[in-house]
């Protein structure tokens, strides 16, 4: 899948998500706030302008998100996906649309009530998608905007026995034998347990 797969599912089988930002003292707070619009490369919500997060976010234009779907109860079943990234307030000309395509915020800001909202775009960041329906596992990683990925990994180096203790004690048995060894990301939990018992300690922690 591309990202606008993922801003699509985050918008059309999650929607209520959890957003983190940090206060005025650099502490963590969280919500919970629907993703109302997506596009090939960002996603809009909105929230009231006397509330603490609009000012949270006029200030620090950073925001992490995090969702997943139901499964009805069976966590075994269940999707995820988290981005974080930049935001910009981008006023209140996509309101209409926005209450034309969730049109249960009519209930909740009928009429003039709707002037008291304005319109934030995630428009530059980096997401994983974590699908623990799949056996084994999946994850993916992507980007918005012009976000160049970076993400931490454990790989294998050359240093490598080929004893095969790692896959041994893989949980989800993503490690390839060879010369040396591989760790398929797609399907790895980074748990770190094959890290912890090399002999050799071949395996690294790195940025890839």
């Amino acid at each position: 899948m591309i990202t606008k797969d993922y801003l699509q599912m985050l918008q059309k089988e999650i929607h209520s998500t959890a957003f983190a930002t940090v206060d005025e003292n650099g502490l963590p707070q969280v919500r919970i706030i629907d993703i109302m619009l997506v596009d090939d490369n960002s996603l809009y919500f909105i929230t009231a302008k006397g509330k603490k997060i609009y000012h949270q976010l006029k200030s620090q234009k950073f925001v992490a998100i995090s969702g997943m779907t139901g499964g009805n109860g069976n966590s075994l079943t269940k999707k995820a996906i988290s981005i974080r990234g930049k935001v910009r307030n981008v006023g209140q000309s996509l309101l209409d649309k926005i209450f034309n395509e969730n049109p249960y915020m009519k209930e909740i800001y009928p009429t003039d009530a709707r002037l008291a909202l304005e319109v934030f775009q995630l428009y530059e960041g980096q997401g994983e998608y974590f699908d623990l329906s799949s056996k084994p596992i999946f994850r993916d990683d992507f980007t918005l905007g012009n976000t160049k990925l970076a993400k931490t990994a454990y790989v294998i180096s050359k240093k490598c026995s080929g004893c095969g203790n790692c896959l041994k004690v893989c949980p989800q048995h993503c490690i390839d034998k060879g010369k040396p060894y591989s760790i398929r990301q797609q399907n790895c939990l980074y748990c770190g347990i094959c890290f912890k018992g090399c002999p050799v300690e071949a395996i690294r922690l790195e940025i890839i």
